[in-house]
C-alpha cells in the first residue's frame, strides 16, 4: 500500500512505496538505455516530497498540467533560459535569496509531488507510453532544481568544512561528508516554515563533521600505526640500489671463487685475512682484522698490507664493472 506521512491538505514529507510496473517491452524499446534505467530506478526506490496545500491549486484541471504552469505559478526574478549544447536550460543566480529560494524549492518540491501522483495513480498496473514519458519529464525536472539547489549552497559546506576543529581528519573528507550531508537536507527541507535552507543544513552539516571525527578517532584506536621510516620510503633508485649492491656481493664471491681477477697469492691472503674470508662459515657482526694485525701475521708494514690490498682491490673492480657492463 502507499504509505503517506502527512493527513491530505497538510504541509510536510510525504512519502509512498511504489507499486506501478514498468511498460510493456514493445513500449520500452522506444526509450533509450538511460532512460529505461531511470524508469528501474523510479519503479524500485521510495519517491518523497515536502508537500504544500498550494500543490493542487498550481495544477490545471484534470492531468494536463505542464511545466509552463509550474514556472508560471512557482517563479522568482533572477531566472533566465540559456541555450546550452543546442538545449534550452534555465540559468539560476548562483546566491539566491530568501524568496527565491522558496520558490525554487517550492517548484522542486512540486516536480517531485508529480512523480509521485503518477505513481499512484498506476498503483499495481503498467505503466503507459505517456505515464512514462510524463513520469521522466518531471523526475529530470526535479533533478535540475536540485542540481541549482546544491551549487548554491556547497560554499557553506566548504567554508564551514575549514572553520571547522576536528584535527586528524583531512579538510576532503569533510566537505564528502558535508556535501552528503547537504544532499539528505535538500530533500527533507520544508521552504512553508520560513526560515533559510542554510540554518536548517548548518545542523546537519556540523552533525556529519562530527560522525566522521568520532569515526576516525575510532579507527585509530583499533588499527593504531606508528610511524616507520622504512614504509615511508618509495623511491625507486634507493630499492634499485639495494637489489644491486646484493647482485655484486654474489658477483663477488664467485670472482673469488674462480679468481678471475688473477690475483696473486699474497693478494688472496691479504683479502681473506683482512676480511675473514678465509673462514668456511662468517658469523654475522664478526671483527675484521686492522692493517696492523694482518701485517704482523704476514710480516709486513702496515703499509705494504695497505698497497697490497688496494692492488687486489683495483682488479676486483675492474672484473666486477666488466661484467656488470656485459649484463646491462
Amino acid at each position: 500500500m502507499n504509505t503517506i506521512l502527512k493527513p491530505r491538505g497538510a504541509s510536510g514529507l510525504r512519502r509512498i512505496r511504489p507499486r506501478a510496473f514498468t511498460p510493456q517491452p514493445a513500449i520500452l524499446r522506444r526509450f533509450s538505455t538511460e532512460d529505461v534505467e531511470l524508469l528501474d530506478q523510479l519503479l524500485s526506490e521510495p519517491a518523497e516530497c515536502v508537500y504544500h496545500p498550494s500543490f493542487l491549486r498550481s495544477a490545471l484541471p484534470g492531468d494536463d498540467a505542464d511545466l509552463a504552469s509550474v514556472a508560471a505559478r512557482f517563479s522568482w526574478p533572477g531566472v533566465h533560459r540559456r541555450q546550452v549544447d543546442g538545449e534550452m536550460v534555465s540559468v539560476m543566480p548562483s546566491v539566491l535569496t530568501a524568496d527565491e529560494e522558496r520558490q525554487v524549492f517550492f517548484r522542486f518540491n512540486y516536480c517531485r509531488h508529480r512523480v509521485m501522483r503518477i505513481l499512484r495513480k498506476y498503483a499495481g498496473e503498467r505503466l503507459t507510453a505517456a505515464a512514462a514519458r510524463e513520469l521522466l519529464r518531471w523526475e529530470r525536472q526535479g533533478q535540475e532544481l536540485r542540481a541549482h539547489i546544491l551549487r548554491a549552497n556547497t560554499s557553506l559546506v566548504l567554508a564551514m568544512a575549514r572553520r571547522s576543529r576536528n584535527g586528524g581528519v583531512e579538510i576532503g573528507e569533510l566537505v564528502s561528508e558535508g556535501n552528503l550531508a547537504l544532499l539528505r537536507c535538500a530533500d527533507k527541507f520544508d521552504a512553508a516554515r520560513g526560515f533559510k535552507f542554510s540554518t536548517y543544513a548548518c545542523r546537519a552539516i556540523l552533525a556529519s563533521f562530527s560522525r566522521t571525527a568520532a569515526k576516525t578517532a575510532r579507527h585509530r584506536v583499533q588499527f593504531p600505526t606508528p610511524y616507520d621510516p622504512v614504509m615511508e620510503r618509495s623511491d625507486y633508485l634507493e630499492t634499485r640500489r639495494e637489489i644491486i649492491e646484493h647482485e655484486c656481493v654474489d658477483e663477488l664471491k664467485r670472482i673469488l671463487f674462480e679468481n678471475s681477477a688473477a690475483l696473486t697469492h699474497v693478494e688472496r691472503r691479504v683479502l681473506n685475512a683482512r676480511f675473514s674470508l678465509d673462514q668456511r662459515t662468517v658469523r654475522p657482526g664478526a671483527r675484521r682484522r686492522t692493517l696492523d694485525q694482518v701485517g704482523d701475521l704476514l710480516g709486513v708494514s702496515k703499509e705494504r698490507v695497505r698497497q697490497i690490498q688496494n692492488q687486489a682491490m683495483i682488479k676486483l673492480r675492474a672484473v666486477l664493472e666488466e661484467r656488470f657492463l656485459v649484463a646491462s
